[in-house]
């Protein structure tokens, strides 16, 4: 029987390129850097459909920011995990200022594997996903918006 292989891939996203790293499974798994990509769709449909091809399973993160939510959209419609990060949330070492893409995607990549990442909430991502999602969003929000004024509603009656 061949070995089950898992990936975690941290993606350094920016406007015009993404930096890729990808670490393997297990506590002495390798952490490499991928590669930096362009960041249009098509390039990292190719990148995304690649790296799958290696592994039986693959994890998938990125820092939130002005990029929006369309590559969490592109990775899940590909059938893989994908984890938005906030950026606030994100564990650093004390003192460690330098910033580059490389080593923000490796340590994506390495956060991911360990479990050290908190995820921006899934109920932001409802508004983006369908037509049926935005609508039942609404009615919860709707319903929400009642349960506050009951109380008022009740003193006042």
């Amino acid at each position: 029987m061949a070995d089950y292989r898992e990936a975690f891939v941290g993606i350094d996203v920016a406007k015009l390129r993404n930096a890729i790293a990808i670490a393997d499974s297990g506590r002495e798994g390798e952490v490499r850097f991928f590669g930096e990509v362009d960041a249009s769709d098509q390039s990292m449909r190719g990148v995304i459909q690649r790296i799958a091809g290696r592994f039986d399973r693959v994890h998938f993160c990125y820092e939130a920011g002005p990029t929006g939510y369309g590559l969490y959209r592109l990775i899940c419609s590909l059938g893989h995990e994908c984890m938005v990060v906030a950026p606030s949330l994100i564990p650093r070492k004390p003192g460690d200022r330098v910033k580059t893409n490389r080593r923000d995607a490796i340590a994506l990549a390495r956060l991911l594997r360990a479990g050290e990442l908190t995820a921006v909430p899934n109920g932001l991502f409802l508004r983006h996903r369908s037509r049926s999602n935005r609508h039942l969003l609404a009615l919860i929000n709707e319903s929400s918006g009642n349960l506050w004024l009951l109380p008022s509603e009740i003193k006042d009656g």
